[in-house]
């Protein structure tokens, strides 16, 4: 007795055609990365997937980084939700009124952010690389905001 497997697809995805008119995975290889991403000061975004050079349309995914004892700006993502996934270093995520409330975050920790929520990423090591996968939707908006004095911002230290 032989298994078939039979894939179906539901739905259009012709818009995803090549000049051949075939649909197929987009692969971006490692060092050809789109480096021409909406930046917030010290934070560093690093596009993996994204409308500037896949043919995705809904969805940006890419790198974050901030060097050992940087931040972003303040900031938001308009009306983007973003997720992401910290693969190494200790990061905060401030935000609320004056950017007095925050969320840390280590290697192996998840999160979410909301749309239009202001925040400021910080590397909290000012030793080590803070790294993080984030993925947005619909694409990578980054709304900067007016900066803030370092020592607003509890427990954080500049390198």
């Amino acid at each position: 007795m032989t298994n078939t497997t039979e894939y179906l697809t539901q739905g259009d995805n012709s818009i995803y055609a090549g000049p051949d008119g075939k649909v197929v995975p987009v692969v971006t290889r490692a060092g050809l990365e789109d480096t021409n991403t909406a930046q917030s000061g010290d934070c560093v975004r690093v596009s993996g997937v994204s409308i500037q050079h896949t043919p995705a349309t809904k969805i940006w995914f890419g790198q974050v980084s901030n060097v050992p004892g940087y931040r972003s700006l303040p900031h938001h993502h308009g009306e983007a939700e973003t997720g992401g996934y910290v693969l190494r270093g200790h990061g905060r995520i401030y935000y609320g009124e004056n950017f007095s409330e925050y969320q840390d975050m280590n290697a192996g920790d998840w999160v979410f952010v909301p749309p239009f929520m202001p925040h400021v990423e910080a590397n909290m090591s000012v030793t080590e690389e803070l790294v993080w996968l984030t993925t947005r939707t619909p694409e990578n908006i980054v709304v900067n905001l007016d900066d803030v004095a370092d020592d607003t911002l509890a427990g954080y230290r500049r390198a």
